[in-house]
């Protein structure tokens, strides 16, 4: 890392949510996924996106300007990207492809001339190709904590059971009532209110007769629904809460990514990781920045962002918490972490998440009560051959490991007995002897 002034940008850990897809839906409960496909709206979203934040970090003459990096061709020891690779999966990781070619565009001047004479331009105009790190779930809870996580689905039970929860689904009775004639049949309840506003929503932005059909009104109250029941299942009332899993998991790789971006010898600049709706909830609540600003306590629009800058101060390195609430917002604002004014220091940050970040599979199975799939059921297994070694005691190995020396001998005899190698004597106390020419003598032995 070069020499650094106060304020200058180190680096940042983006958190960028998929562009515009077709309509997802999920299970109210457990929120198992149901594929769905971006669309061109969703690709052109995320590539705007990436046009933007490459106007702010790589542009020399922007305050925010990332100091020595390389802006035109990637240089990939820079920069790391990773995608989600669960429910929307193809959404999630094409929507990282997009971005990162706005952020880093094709360039023109990828061209070799060869010892021919021959020029040779690079395909696409220069198409800059930047690994994507495809975070399956079954192999890695960071990026989607919440499925199969029977704790969380205990919670979300527990919240729909909650005085709040009744009391919300009564005021809203009439109005849900309302919505039948638009969704098909789909279940009216405010148990399923994710999925009714999503259906809402994604018809309303690509099917004009249906846009008509409903009013500007019913769909903001059918969101402001939404955002109630979506903040009760991402949050909890504490940091280590289940609810805010989704938070808790994603953090370890948020801190790993500060540590590089400060850590000298390292060239890291930019972490991107590309994600659900779900994880923005949690981490709106445990920093607090939802408690001060209730617009942001729910869902995110697409191609929302949340810039986590790393600046240079005479104390230290700092945290300056930047958002951006989809295309449609005009630029990142500027959020107070942990009701605090101004930038965090790095170390208030890390302490603050120490004791509640879930940063192995092993933590998260403990977390969730899950002995069974991603990887569970093999650290259980693990778990009980262990704990069965080290439960026998070493009198108790001792005599296992004479069993064991006995019972080879027996074998090695056996096998001597069946090749006739050696026979056993008989009750006259003879054995037979073989002879030279085949008849059979007998010796006292």
């Amino acid at each position: 890392m070069q020499n650094t002034t106060n304020n200058q940008v180190l680096g940042v850990v983006l958190l960028i949510r998929h562009g515009d897809r077709q309509g997802f839906y999920q299970d109210p409960d457990s929120y198992a996924p149901f594929g769905t496909k971006i669309t061109a709206l969703g690709s052109a979203q995320e590539q705007q996106l990436g046009g933007l934040l490459r106007q702010r970090y790589l542009d020399p003459s922007s305050p925010h300007y990332i100091h020595g990096i390389d802006g035109n061709i990637v240089n990939l020891d820079q920069i790391q990207a990773r995608a989600d690779a669960g429910g929307e999966g193809g959404v999630i990781f094409n929507s990282a492809l997009s971005l990162l070619q706005g952020f880093f565009p094709p360039y023109s001047g990828a061209n070799d001339t060869l010892a021919n004479g021959t020029t040779i331009i690079a395909p696409l105009g220069g198409y800059q190709y930047i690994p994507i790190e495809s975070v399956e779930p079954e192999n890695d809870i960071s990026l989607e904590g919440w499925t199969s996580c029977t704790a969380f689905s205990d919670a979300t039970e527990a919240f729909y059971n909650s005085t709040e929860f009744k009391q919300k689904a009564n005021e809203s009775a009439d109005f849900l009532n309302s919505l039948k004639q638009y969704l098909d049949g789909r279940p009216v309840s405010l148990e399923n209110m994710r999925n009714i506003y999503d259906f809402l929503n994604v018809r309303s932005i690509h099917e004009a007769n249906f846009a008509s059909q409903i009013s500007p009104s019913m769909l903001a109250q059918a969101r402001d629904l939404a955002n109630f029941h979506e903040y009760g299942v991402f949050t909890s009332g504490t940091p280590d809460g289940i609810g805010n899993i989704a938070g808790q998991t994603i953090l370890p790789s948020i801190l790993n990514g500060f540590a590089r971006i400060t850590n000298a010898s390292d060239p890291l600049m930019i972490l991107h990781q590309e994600i659900s709706y779900k994880p923005f909830i949690s981490l709106f609540k445990m920093t607090a920045v939802a408690e001060h600003n209730p617009e942001l306590a729910g869902i995110v629009d697409y191609a929302a962002a949340v810039a986590l800058e790393v600046r240079a101060s005479s104390n230290g390195p700092v945290i300056r918490f930047n958002f951006k609430n989809g295309t449609n917002a005009d630029d990142f604002k500027v959020y107070n972490l942990f009701n605090a004014s101004g930038d965090v220091p790095l170390s208030t940050f890390v302490d603050r998440f120490d004791d509640v970040t879930v940063n192995s599979t092993a933590a998260w199975c403990a977390a969730c009560h899950n002995n069974v799939d991603r990887g569970c059921g093999e650290i259980k297994l693990g778990s009980a051959q262990t704990v069965d070694a080290e439960m026998l005691h070493p009198v108790g190995a001792g005599l296992l490991g004479a069993g064991m020396a006995v019972a080879f001998m027996l074998i090695v005899c056996f096998f001597l007995f069946a090749t006739g190698c050696i026979r056993w004597g008989t009750r006259n106390g003879v054995v037979p002897k073989k002879s030279s020419d085949d008849d059979s003598e007998f010796e006292k032995v």
